[in-house]
């Protein structure tokens, strides 16, 4: 089973993993990651074997500064100006690929662009250290419930790793919002821990919807599910369902789920989205082998969070989807 320590007390046993082409669970600001040197091949197939993911869904590369971005990408002035207004923080950029970057091609998954971000905390100092950016999906079994903790990590993945480094819960709780810079404007490939109004406030333009096959992580129908089956925006709750729940305001029926947890009793989006995986793992586990889901509206953080509960509903046999 991977150790568990502290993220105070991690730097150094991280390092020494990540030099050695292994894999190491780490705390970011949006969820867990599971990180590996993002320009060594053996670590990346690590990283796509402890997850049991599909190679063609592309990965994440992490980086520690501006830098070591734009050795890696090219950035056009609109994207430059994103990175400036939300990096380090929950914005992951897709950009042009440069082809001296260094990247394994497994994490572009052999497309011509990269996804870059840049984290906070332990995650940047991390790859401060090693040099190099690190690819970081979320750390979990892939198509599953992204962790919000390290003891989520280790419940999952804990017979696969080595380590796990213990940051606390994440502040965000969702994953990063993922843009697409083309032809001077912007693309939305996945809502995420920044609002698209926020964005939109910056780059100046609005974010076009839309994308065919998978140009980015989360793109997948079937994504972030729980064992149990999903029924989303209910009106009655039917006896033996686990209610997920949000705002003030019960649906009928509610009494007679065997388990509830409310995403936000005042009704606070940023707070739903931080308690979003937690409490989907948590019904999971009541288990009913349905989690019913009352509304949530779809303004700001609502987008992403709905996004994800779509996913997480979704027929499990579709690999791919069109958005």
């Amino acid at each position: 089973m991977a150790d568990i320590i502290p993220a105070p007390e991690a730097l150094e046993p991280a390092l020494a993993l990540l030099e050695a082409g292994e894999v190491v669970a780490i705390p970011t600001e949006t969820v867990y990651g599971l990180a590996g040197d993002a320009t060594n091949g053996q670590a990346v197939a690590r990283i796509f074997e402890a997850k049991g993911r599909p190679r063609f869904n592309p990965l994440i590369a992490h980086v520690a500064d501006m830098a070591m971005a734009e050795r890696i990408a090219i950035f056009d002035p609109l994207s430059r100006r994103l990175a400036e207004a939300f990096w380090p923080g929950p914005l992951t950029l897709v950009l042009p690929l440069r082809q001296e970057a260094g990247i394994h091609p497994l994490v572009s998954a052999g497309l011509d662009t990269i996804a870059l971000r840049m984290p906070k905390g332990f995650g940047g100092e991390l790859i401060r250290r090693l040099g190099r950016p690190l690819a970081a999906p979320s750390a979990n079994s892939s198509g599953r419930i992204s962790a919000t903790t390290a003891r989520a990590v280790a419940d999952d993945l804990g017979a696969r790793i080595k380590l796990v480094v213990d940051g606390g819960a994440t502040p965000v709780g969702l994953e990063s919002t993922i843009v697409k810079v083309e032809q001077g404007g912007l693309r939305l490939l996945r809502p995420g821990g920044i609002a698209a109004t926020d964005i939109e406030a910056v780059a100046g333009v609005l974010l076009l919807r839309g994308a065919v096959g998978i140009q980015a992580p989360g793109m997948l129908a079937s994504h972030y599910a729980p064992g149990a089956a999903m029924r989303l925006s209910v009106e009655r709750i039917v006896k033996g369902e686990a209610l997920l729940a949000f705002g003030p305001k019960r649906t009928a029926g509610w009494q007679d789920a065997v388990a509830v947890k409310n995403l936000s009793e005042r009704g606070d989006l940023t707070e739903a989205a931080a308690n979003l995986f937690s409490f989907m793992q948590a019904l999971d586990r009541s288990g009913a082998a349905v989690i019913a889901v009352e509304p949530v509206p779809q303004d700001g953080l609502g987008e992403a969070i709905n996004d994800r509960l779509a996913r997480a509903a979704a027929p499990r046999d579709k690999p791919l989807v069109e958005t």
